[in-house]
């Protein structure tokens, strides 16, 4: 069987580290290893790894989703395996939808993720146990998640509230009048059910969308 050859993507050193013997253990070779979100596609488009693996969070900027994004845009083929602490149940739905090959939380154990590559460097979809019956019980319950129930510019607004910006300043970033994103806001407010800002801060958090 071909080597497998894997390029990581994690903002901490030292789980680069780990994750890199423990696949060489395996007999995967690493390509490259990048910390920040906006190396991954220049890094990806210079190596060809057969899979990369992403973590969902980078500090400020770009998340692991948004880089995965914009890596299927230009590599439709690429092979994406989520590796992350952060486990919401719908940031691994959209893990999933926008074209992730697997999703491994932190906790599982080593051989969670090295099934989870193996099975995507052949072409296949992998669902850990624990992560398949979540995604089940999210689809029998419904989707109540902000990205939902709100249009991309209520969308927008609400991260930005949720962020603890005022209205003048969210106005100033969207070009809008403080008005119109006072009456957005409200909006946002009533479809969501929430009046205080830290609860559409909690809320936010909740769905993975913004850091605690």
């Amino acid at each position: 069987m071909p080597t497998i050859k894997v390029l990581l993507a994690d903002d901490h050193p030292l789980i680069l580290e780990g994750v890199r013997h423990a696949l060489t253990k395996q007999g995967m070779k690493v390509l490259a290893e990048v910390t920040a979100a906006s190396e991954v596609l220049p890094r990806m488009k210079q190596h060809q790894p057969d899979v990369a693996v992403l973590d969902v969070r980078f500090g400020p900027g770009p998340t692991g989703l948004d880089v995965a994004r914009e890596v299927l845009a230009q590599q439709p083929g690429a092979r994406i395996v989520f590796y992350s602490q952060f486990d919401q149940d719908e940031v691994i739905r959209d893990a999933y939808r926008l074209g992730g090959a697997a999703f491994v939380t932190k906790d599982q154990r080593p051989e969670v993720l090295y099934e989870a590559i193996t099975e995507a460097a052949h072409g296949k979809t992998f669902i850990p146990p624990a992560i398949a019956q979540r995604l089940a019980v999210l689809g029998l319950h419904g989707d109540d998640s902000p990205r939902a129930r709100l249009d991309p510019r209520e969308l927008e607004v609400f991260l930005h509230l949720a962020s603890g910006l005022n209205n003048n300043e969210i106005a100033e970033r969207m070009a809008l009048s403080s008005k119109t994103i006072g009456m957005v806001g409200q909006t946002v407010r009533e479809k969501l059910g929430v009046q205080r800002g830290a609860d559409l801060t909690r809320l936010a958090v909740r769905h993975g969308m913004i850091d605690p």
